[in-house]
């Protein structure tokens, strides 16, 4: 049977992560930050709790948890969207774009990643500099900055694991309705943005991911295509493939 760690699994795409691993036939652990009052996970999701990822000793911490358990798969979900201050910009980045180089470090070197292996990173199609565009205008500095940080970090693990048979991918799972989307405002744009439940973004990651070659690795990929992608066909062109490749 498979293993697979998902980091950030105790609500929205992360949960639902976890349920589709586990209807596809993987033994799945699942982080949560709480330790104090633990969240339901999906049922039958083993539980890693007290993990904070923006800590430097969260892969550690992961490791030691594990004990013996070699991982087929890593999905790093944790991701952050408030409104932004001088702290909150500083988390952001130490969540998304820092904290996989210590996850990746930790699991490598204490023999939790199997070879092969496949290490996911949640970002966004947001990280994408070629996708910025005047008509979309600015803003959002943290959030999409950290991202591009993040597909960067993705490209530098995929080398790095390349000789290892690591497969590294990053992937934008699509715009979904979360608690963290609507918190922000963006539940306006559900209709217009064609927006998706976890479960159905889930369903389409996994099942990317489940095909996902070490040919591949290292590259930057939208499982459901350029739907929800607002300045895709602006940048790329019409009849855009699904999956789509997504541009640096």
């Amino acid at each position: 049977m498979p293993i697979a760690l998902v980091i950030g699994a105790s609500r929205g795409l992360g949960y639902e992560l976890t349920k589709a691993l586990q209807a596809d036939g993987y033994q799945t652990f699942g982080t949560t930050r709480s330790s104090d009052a633990p969240v339901q996970l999906s049922s039958g999701v083993q539980r890693v709790d007290g993990i904070d990822i923006a800590k430097e000793d969260a892969g550690a911490k992961i490791a030691a948890a594990l004990g013996k358990t070699k991982l087929d798969l890593v999905i790093v979900n944790a991701r952050t969207l408030d409104e932004p201050n001088f702290e909150d910009e500083v988390e952001m980045y130490k969540v998304v774009s820092i904290a996989p180089v210590f996850v990746a470090h930790h699991l490598f070197f204490t023999g939790h990643l199997a070879s092969p292996s496949k290490f996911i990173l949640i970002t966004t199609e947001g990280g994408s500099i070629t996708l910025r565009t005047k008509e979309e205008g600015g803003g959002n500095y943290g959030h999409h900055g950290s991202k591009a940080a993040a597909n960067m970090v993705g490209k530098l693990l995929a080398n790095d694991f390349y000789d290892k048979g690591i497969t590294v991918a990053m992937i934008h799972p699509g715009f979904m309705k979360t608690d963290m989307t609507k918190g922000v405002g963006f539940d306006e744009f559900y209709e217009s943005g064609g927006a998706v439940e976890p479960d159905v973004a889930a369903r389409s990651t996994v099942d990317f991911i489940s095909a996902l070659t070490h040919e591949r690795t290292g590259t930057f990929w939208a499982p459901r295509g350029p739907r929800d992608i607002g300045e895709a066909e602006r940048v790329l062109g019409k009849n855009l493939p699904t999956p789509l490749q997504l541009p640096w």
